[in-house]
């Protein structure tokens, strides 16, 4: 059963950083690509970044400020998403999603997480 549980969210305070976990089961990270999105309240789905089964990331065209950064650690079957400079506008809830086929990122999700919150204090 294809499960992935999202961790690390909290509060934190403007400036800081945080690092979210993605942890993956049912499948290995090594042959399917995850994305990180992210939904504030009252605004639609924002897609931050992906990471390919091989460890390529991108980050999509909307959100490429160089604050957040994605990485994977295969022998943990977990992706990351560090988050540096954090400001009060990126509070949300922060979803992690499994590309519906092998391979790359395509943007055809086909699994995701329940979300964690990150809220971050001004």
């Amino acid at each position: 059963q294809v499960q992935l549980r999202e961790t690390g969210g909290g509060l934190v305070q403007a400036g800081g950083s945080r690092r979210l976990a993605c942890v993956a089961s049912g499948f290995t990270i090594d042959h399917y690509a995850i994305g990180w999105f992210r939904q504030a309240p009252g605004k639609e789905r924002e897609a931050l970044a992906c990471i390919s089964r091989v460890g390529e990331p991108s980050y999509y065209p909307d959100y490429k400020q160089g604050r957040f950064t994605i990485s994977k650690d295969s022998a943990k079957n977990t992706v990351y998403l560090q988050m540096d400079n954090l400001k009060p506008e990126d509070t949300a809830v922060y979803s992690c999603a499994r590309e519906a086929l092998w391979g790359s990122c395509t943007g055809d999700y086909g699994y995701w997480g329940q979300g964690t919150q990150v809220t971050v204090s001004s």
